[in-house]
């Protein structure tokens, strides 16, 4: 199991391996988390998002690509479900971070971090985003070492930090 923990800060700032965008099917960049890594990483990821998936991704699905001007080696962007569209199945969610995990693993990364994938503009309920991404990056097999729930908001971060701890104690 890898070391999670919550992270108050910018998530295309972090020194990772892995950076996770939560990226839209199209995976041509967009709003929100999106829309922040690819301006952040510049135009290689774009370049290399259209190569690697013309027709884009699955929901639940992830896929990497060059980090461009991000301080990380690779971007894995995991689609993930649109709350406020109707795609409530918490499954795909989870998928998010199951899959960037394995793709992660793929790329022998040891360091991960993620956003709350779906919670923004996907509208997915945050307590439950919350639930799900720690549930998921705590029981999924990995060989990373480290992973970061990472949040702009000191709210959502503090609400993070406490779900871990929640997991820490319910595992011991």
């Amino acid at each position: 199991m890898p070391n999670v923990t919550a992270v108050l800060g910018d998530l295309a700032q972090q020194h990772v391996d892995v950076i996770v965008n939560a990226a839209s099917r199209a995976m041509r960049g967009g709003g929100g988390v999106d829309g922040a890594i690819h301006r952040a990483g510049g135009p290689a990821i774009l370049r290399d998002c259209i190569a690697r998936f013309p027709h884009g991704l699955a929901t639940g699905d992830a896929g990497w690509t060059t980090a461009g001007d991000l301080p990380a080696r690779w971007v894995v962007h995991a689609v993930g479900p649109d709350f406020t569209a109707g795609q409530r199945d918490r499954s795909l969610l989870e998928s998010c971070y199951r899959r960037a995990l394995e793709v992660a693993d793929e790329l022998d990364a040891t360091s991960v971090a993620f956003p709350l994938i779906s919670a923004g503009i996907y509208g997915w309920p945050r307590e439950d985003a919350i639930d799900a991404a720690v549930d998921t990056v705590t029981t999924t097999p990995t060989r990373v070492a480290e992973v970061r729930l990472v949040a702009r908001d000191a709210e959502i971060f503090e609400a993070i930090r406490a779900a871990i701890e929640r997991r820490e104690g319910a595992s011991r």
